[in-house]
This record gives C-alpha cells, sequence and structure tokens, in this order.
C-alpha cells in the first residue's frame, strides 16, 4: 500500500472511531494537515461570560447589552450575536456585504431594510440582503432583545484572538 493510501486510511479510521493511535498520529505530526484540521467536535460558550455594555453599534444611538457569542469561537465562518437593545436604542442604518437575520426573542422593534420598515415582535425574523442599507430601533418600554447573525467572508477570531468591530 502506497504510504499515502495508508495515510489516509489513518485518517478514515481517525474519523470513524477517534483511536488512541490516531491521536499519538496526530501529535507526532504523521496525518495530512487535512486531517490535522479537518473535524471539529464543537464550542460552548456560556452567554454570561461574553455580556459587555455598549453604545449599540452603527451611530451609537442608545445602550444596549452585547453578548458576543460567536467571537469565543476559534476559526468561526458566521457571526451569532445576541444583543438587548434597551429603551430608545438603535442600530444605525448601515450597509450589508452580506446577507444577514435579525430574529426578536422579546420585545417590539421596527426594522428598516432600503425604503421598506416593518414592525417585528417575538419569534418574527428579518431576512436581510446584502447590499441592502439596514437598521433595526427598538420600540415600547420592553428592551428589544434579538439574534443577530450574518456569514463571514474568512475564517475569524476566537483563541487567535482576532475579534471583529
Amino acid at each position: 500500500m502506497p504510504f499515502g493510501a495508508w495515510r489516509e486510511t489513518i485518517v478514515t479510521t481517525m474519523t470513524r472511531f477517534a483511536s488512541p493511535l490516531a491521536l499519538v498520529l496526530l501529535v507526532i505530526g504523521i496525518l495530512p494537515a487535512s486531517a490535522q484540521q479537518g473535524r471539529r467536535a464543537m464550542v460552548v460558550v456560556d452567554e454570561k461570560a461574553v455580556r459587555r455594555e455598549e453604545p449599540t453599534p452603527h451611530g451609537r444611538i442608545g445602550t444596549s447589552t452585547a453578548y458576543r457569542i460567536s467571537d469565543a469561537v476559534p476559526g468561526r465562518t458566521m457571526e451569532f450575536r445576541k444583543r438587548v437593545l434597551h429603551p430608545g436604542a438603535a442600530i444605525g442604518l448601515h450597509p450589508l456585504a452580506h446577507d444577514e437575520v435579525y430574529y426578536v426573542l422579546s420585545g417590539t422593534g421596527e426594522v428598516q431594510s432600503g425604503t421598506e420598515t416593518k414592525r417585528l415582535t417575538a419569534g418574527m425574523a428579518a431576512y436581510l440582503y446584502d447590499g441592502e442599507t439596514v437598521g433595526i430601533r427598538q420600540l415600547g418600554r420592553e428592551p428589544l432583545v434579538l439574534i443577530v447573525s450574518y456569514p463571514l467572508k474568512a475564517p475569524a477570531g476566537g483563541a487567535s484572538g482576532q475579534v471583529p468591530g
């Protein structure tokens, strides 16, 4: 059996059984780079560990509580954040260079995309498209709690210390 095929057999075995032998081979560098960078099980992030009070993004319109959940994930390819917009706060209008989703957990808000505005309440999502100018503002007495998620153009952050603005 050629050496390359032998290594691929080991990679397949490691993938299926996560054997101690495969782990040793990984540590000593015999496995190919693709196997060494391949599968990752998961990262679990407690929102309490990533919570911070800060002005809202894109205009600093009021205050918010940010839970920068995905910032703790090494090599991530998407952003996933929880944001609490306190009364009177808004994420200001800004152009998108990717698709983005605002999902409302609680409260009431008004989202704008281009010239269109829509009211959002708990359980509603706004799917916003690349190239549009978008923003969202809190309405009423209750804070607006939402999830904001979008893809990244390149892997980022986590253990490497890269944290986008």
